[in-house]
Protein backbone atom coordinates (compact mmCIF):
# COMPACT_ATOMS: atom_id res chain seq x y z
CA UNK A 1 0.00 0.00 0.00
CA UNK A 2 1.10 3.52 -1.29
CA UNK A 3 0.66 6.17 1.20
CA UNK A 4 0.31 9.99 -0.14
CA UNK A 5 -0.18 12.93 1.50
CA UNK A 6 -2.94 15.56 0.15
CA UNK A 7 -2.16 18.87 -0.62
CA UNK A 8 -2.61 20.87 2.75
CA UNK A 9 -2.40 19.67 6.08
CA UNK A 10 -5.93 17.44 5.84
CA UNK A 11 -6.96 13.97 5.05
CA UNK A 12 -5.08 11.13 4.85
CA UNK A 13 -4.35 9.72 1.13
CA UNK A 14 -4.00 5.88 0.73
CA UNK A 15 -3.65 4.35 -2.05
CA UNK A 16 -4.01 0.84 -2.74
CA UNK A 17 -2.96 -2.17 -5.26
CA UNK A 18 -6.37 -2.84 -6.75
CA UNK A 19 -10.13 -1.81 -6.42
CA UNK A 20 -10.59 -5.05 -3.97
CA UNK A 21 -7.76 -4.02 -1.57
CA UNK A 22 -9.40 -0.40 -1.49
CA UNK A 23 -12.70 -1.78 -0.69
CA UNK A 24 -11.01 -4.50 1.92
CA UNK A 25 -9.03 -1.47 4.15
CA UNK A 26 -11.84 0.96 4.03
CA UNK A 27 -14.25 -1.92 4.90
CA UNK A 28 -11.95 -2.32 7.98
CA UNK A 29 -11.38 1.29 8.83
CA UNK A 30 -14.99 2.07 8.60
CA UNK A 31 -15.75 -1.77 10.70
CA UNK A 32 -13.01 -0.65 13.91
CA UNK A 33 -14.86 3.00 14.13
CA UNK A 34 -18.37 1.36 14.21
CA UNK A 35 -17.18 -1.34 16.71
CA UNK A 36 -15.34 1.85 18.80
CA UNK A 37 -19.03 3.69 18.64
CA UNK A 38 -20.74 0.68 19.58
CA UNK A 39 -18.34 -0.15 22.57
CA UNK A 40 -17.88 3.63 24.00
CA UNK A 41 -21.90 4.31 23.34
CA UNK A 42 -23.81 1.36 22.90
CA UNK A 43 -24.85 2.80 19.06
CA UNK A 44 -22.72 3.72 15.81
CA UNK A 45 -25.06 6.56 13.74
CA UNK A 46 -23.54 5.91 10.31
CA UNK A 47 -23.79 7.58 7.08
CA UNK A 48 -23.48 5.80 3.14
CA UNK A 49 -22.58 7.20 -0.18
CA UNK A 50 -24.63 5.07 -3.20
CA UNK A 51 -23.74 4.46 -6.55
CA UNK A 52 -21.57 2.53 -8.83
CA UNK A 53 -18.06 3.47 -7.22
CA UNK A 54 -19.47 2.36 -3.66
CA UNK A 55 -20.55 -1.28 -4.27
CA UNK A 56 -17.18 -3.28 -3.68
CA UNK A 57 -16.63 -1.38 0.06
CA UNK A 58 -20.25 -2.03 1.04
CA UNK A 59 -19.99 -5.84 -0.40
CA UNK A 60 -16.78 -5.99 2.25
CA UNK A 61 -18.42 -4.17 4.59
CA UNK A 62 -21.65 -6.22 4.99
CA UNK A 63 -20.01 -9.83 4.72
CA UNK A 64 -19.64 -11.32 8.41
CA UNK A 65 -16.00 -11.27 8.16
CA UNK A 66 -16.07 -7.42 8.60
CA UNK A 67 -17.11 -7.81 11.82
CA UNK A 68 -19.58 -5.34 11.90
CA UNK A 69 -22.29 -5.19 14.87
CA UNK A 70 -25.09 -4.36 12.42
CA UNK A 71 -28.00 -4.53 15.43
CA UNK A 72 -26.41 -1.66 17.01
CA UNK A 73 -25.90 0.38 13.91
CA UNK A 74 -28.31 3.22 12.64
CA UNK A 75 -28.19 4.08 8.98
CA UNK A 76 -28.37 7.27 7.34
CA UNK A 77 -27.81 7.72 3.63
CA UNK A 78 -26.56 11.54 1.78
CA UNK A 79 -28.88 12.21 -0.94
CA UNK A 80 -32.20 11.65 -2.79
CA UNK A 81 -33.89 12.98 -5.98
CA UNK A 82 -36.91 14.74 -5.91
CA UNK A 83 -39.90 13.47 -6.49
CA UNK A 84 -38.95 9.53 -6.95
CA UNK A 85 -39.79 6.75 -4.75
CA UNK A 86 -38.29 4.04 -3.39
CA UNK A 87 -40.15 1.78 -6.46
CA UNK A 88 -37.56 3.20 -8.75
CA UNK A 89 -34.20 2.00 -10.10
CA UNK A 90 -32.10 4.74 -9.42
CA UNK A 91 -33.59 6.15 -5.82
CA UNK A 92 -30.89 6.03 -3.59
CA UNK A 93 -33.63 5.10 -0.46
CA UNK A 94 -33.55 2.14 -2.39
CA UNK A 95 -29.94 0.93 -3.15
CA UNK A 96 -29.46 1.50 0.77
CA UNK A 97 -32.14 -0.83 1.23
CA UNK A 98 -30.93 -3.32 -1.08
CA UNK A 99 -27.18 -3.12 -0.59
CA UNK A 100 -27.46 -2.53 3.47
CA UNK A 101 -30.87 -2.91 4.88
CA UNK A 102 -31.67 -6.06 3.62
CA UNK A 103 -28.29 -7.67 3.86
CA UNK A 104 -27.02 -6.52 7.08
CA UNK A 105 -30.02 -5.87 9.14
CA UNK A 106 -29.48 -2.58 11.14
CA UNK A 107 -30.96 -1.03 14.38
CA UNK A 108 -32.54 1.24 12.22
CA UNK A 109 -32.10 3.06 9.01
CA UNK A 110 -33.18 6.70 7.91
CA UNK A 111 -34.07 7.14 4.34
CA UNK A 112 -34.86 11.20 2.78
CA UNK A 113 -37.94 10.40 1.05
CA UNK A 114 -38.03 11.74 -2.59
CA UNK A 115 -42.04 11.45 -2.80
CA UNK A 116 -42.29 14.02 0.10
CA UNK A 117 -42.45 17.75 0.32
CA UNK A 118 -38.89 18.57 -0.22
CA UNK A 119 -38.42 21.25 2.13
CA UNK A 120 -40.40 19.59 5.02
CA UNK A 121 -38.23 16.25 4.31
CA UNK A 122 -35.19 18.46 4.10
CA UNK A 123 -36.33 19.71 7.80
CA UNK A 124 -37.02 16.47 9.07
CA UNK A 125 -33.50 14.66 8.10
CA UNK A 126 -31.79 17.71 9.57
CA UNK A 127 -33.60 16.70 12.65
CA UNK A 128 -32.45 13.38 12.99
CA UNK A 129 -29.42 14.18 12.39
CA UNK A 130 -29.29 16.96 14.97
CA UNK A 131 -30.60 14.10 17.56
CA UNK A 132 -28.36 10.96 16.47
CA UNK A 133 -24.59 13.15 15.64
CA UNK A 134 -22.57 10.91 13.22
CA UNK A 135 -19.60 8.67 14.12
CA UNK A 136 -19.05 7.63 10.61
CA UNK A 137 -19.42 9.45 7.12
CA UNK A 138 -18.41 6.98 4.22
CA UNK A 139 -18.73 9.14 0.91
CA UNK A 140 -17.36 9.32 -2.48
CA UNK A 141 -16.07 11.82 -4.69
CA UNK A 142 -18.12 12.55 -8.17
CA UNK A 143 -16.94 13.31 -11.56
CA UNK A 144 -17.76 16.91 -11.00
CA UNK A 145 -15.76 16.99 -7.43
CA UNK A 146 -18.96 16.94 -5.49
CA UNK A 147 -19.52 15.57 -2.07
CA UNK A 148 -23.18 14.13 -2.16
CA UNK A 149 -25.22 16.11 -4.49
CA UNK A 150 -23.06 19.42 -3.42
CA UNK A 151 -22.16 20.17 -6.89
CA UNK A 152 -19.93 23.10 -7.94
CA UNK A 153 -22.08 26.25 -8.01
CA UNK A 154 -24.48 24.92 -5.12
CA UNK A 155 -21.58 23.78 -2.63
CA UNK A 156 -21.03 26.28 0.64
CA UNK A 157 -18.57 24.99 3.50
CA UNK A 158 -20.30 27.23 5.61
CA UNK A 159 -23.52 26.50 5.07
CA UNK A 160 -25.99 27.08 7.94
CA UNK A 161 -28.47 23.94 6.56
CA UNK A 162 -27.92 20.65 7.09
CA UNK A 163 -30.12 19.46 4.61
CA UNK A 164 -30.80 21.75 1.48
CA UNK A 165 -32.59 21.36 -1.97
CA UNK A 166 -30.39 21.66 -5.00
CA UNK A 167 -30.61 21.41 -9.23
CA UNK A 168 -28.24 19.18 -10.29
CA UNK A 169 -25.58 20.70 -12.58
CA UNK A 170 -24.81 19.44 -16.12
CA UNK A 171 -21.90 17.13 -15.14
CA UNK A 172 -23.83 15.94 -12.49
CA UNK A 173 -26.84 14.85 -14.54
CA UNK A 174 -24.19 13.05 -16.80
CA UNK A 175 -23.07 11.02 -14.48
CA UNK A 176 -26.35 9.56 -13.48
CA UNK A 177 -26.90 8.82 -17.39
CA UNK A 178 -23.17 7.32 -17.69
CA UNK A 179 -23.35 4.88 -14.85
CA UNK A 180 -26.89 3.64 -16.17
CA UNK A 181 -29.78 4.69 -13.85
CA UNK A 182 -31.18 6.61 -16.02
CA UNK A 183 -31.32 6.09 -20.25
CA UNK A 184 -30.87 9.77 -21.16
CA UNK A 185 -30.51 13.29 -19.65
CA UNK A 186 -34.32 14.18 -19.74
CA UNK A 187 -34.98 11.32 -17.40
CA UNK A 188 -32.61 12.79 -14.68
CA UNK A 189 -34.94 15.22 -11.90
CA UNK A 190 -33.46 18.47 -11.96
CA UNK A 191 -34.12 19.13 -8.35
CA UNK A 192 -32.58 16.86 -5.14
CA UNK A 193 -31.80 16.98 -1.81
CA UNK A 194 -28.57 16.92 -0.12
CA UNK A 195 -26.89 16.95 3.34
CA UNK A 196 -24.78 19.67 3.46
CA UNK A 197 -21.06 19.81 3.57
CA UNK A 198 -20.59 20.55 7.30
CA UNK A 199 -22.79 18.20 7.98
CA UNK A 200 -21.23 15.57 6.27
CA UNK A 201 -17.67 16.70 8.00
CA UNK A 202 -19.37 17.10 11.24
CA UNK A 203 -19.32 13.42 11.51
CA UNK A 204 -16.64 12.08 13.99
CA UNK A 205 -14.77 10.18 11.36
CA UNK A 206 -14.78 10.45 7.36
CA UNK A 207 -13.86 7.93 4.68
CA UNK A 208 -13.57 8.99 1.21
CA UNK A 209 -14.15 5.62 -1.15
CA UNK A 210 -12.73 6.82 -4.33
CA UNK A 211 -12.16 3.97 -6.79
CA UNK A 212 -11.51 4.39 -10.91
CA UNK A 213 -10.32 5.86 -13.71
CA UNK A 214 -12.83 8.06 -14.20
CA UNK A 215 -12.64 10.03 -10.86
CA UNK A 216 -8.55 10.44 -11.33
CA UNK A 217 -8.85 14.41 -12.22
CA UNK A 218 -11.36 15.31 -9.30
CA UNK A 219 -9.17 13.40 -7.05
CA UNK A 220 -6.02 15.49 -8.31
CA UNK A 221 -8.01 18.45 -7.95
CA UNK A 222 -9.54 17.77 -5.15
CA UNK A 223 -6.29 17.05 -3.05
CA UNK A 224 -4.12 19.31 -5.18
CA UNK A 225 -5.83 22.16 -6.02
CA UNK A 226 -7.15 25.37 -4.72
CA UNK A 227 -9.45 24.45 -1.74
CA UNK A 228 -12.81 26.13 -3.79
CA UNK A 229 -16.49 25.41 -3.65
CA UNK A 230 -15.21 24.62 -7.76
CA UNK A 231 -14.40 21.56 -6.73
CA UNK A 232 -16.56 20.81 -3.35
CA UNK A 233 -14.01 17.81 -1.90
CA UNK A 234 -11.20 19.88 -2.21
CA UNK A 235 -12.60 20.55 1.19
CA UNK A 236 -11.11 17.33 2.36
CA UNK A 237 -7.61 19.33 2.70
CA UNK A 238 -9.10 20.65 5.56
CA UNK A 239 -10.27 17.38 6.78
CA UNK A 240 -7.70 15.79 9.31
CA UNK A 241 -10.55 13.17 10.56
CA UNK A 242 -10.75 11.96 6.82
CA UNK A 243 -8.81 8.98 4.98
CA UNK A 244 -9.09 9.34 1.18
CA UNK A 245 -9.15 5.30 -0.25
CA UNK A 246 -7.53 5.01 -3.94
CA UNK A 247 -6.80 2.43 -6.11
CA UNK A 248 -3.96 3.37 -8.99
CA UNK A 249 -6.62 4.42 -11.26
CA UNK A 250 -8.14 6.80 -9.17
CA UNK A 251 -4.68 8.19 -8.19
CA UNK A 252 -3.32 8.10 -11.24
CA UNK A 253 -2.51 12.18 -12.16
CA UNK A 254 -1.93 12.32 -7.90
CA UNK A 255 1.91 14.10 -8.13
CA UNK A 256 3.05 11.10 -5.70
CA UNK A 257 1.64 8.48 -7.19
CA UNK A 258 3.41 5.36 -8.97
Amino acid sequence: MATAGSGGTGADVRILPSTATLAAAAAREAALVIRDAVFRNGVAHAMFATGNSQLAFVDALVDPSAGVPWSDVVVFHMDEYVGLGPEHPASFQRWIAEQITARAHPRAAHYLDGRADPDQECTRYAGLLALQPLDLCCLGIGENGHLAFNDPGVADFDDTLDVKVIELDPACRAQQVGEGHFATDADVPKLAMTVTVPALLRAARVLAIVPEGRKAEPVRAALFGPIDTSCPASILQRTPHATVFLDPDSATLLPHAG
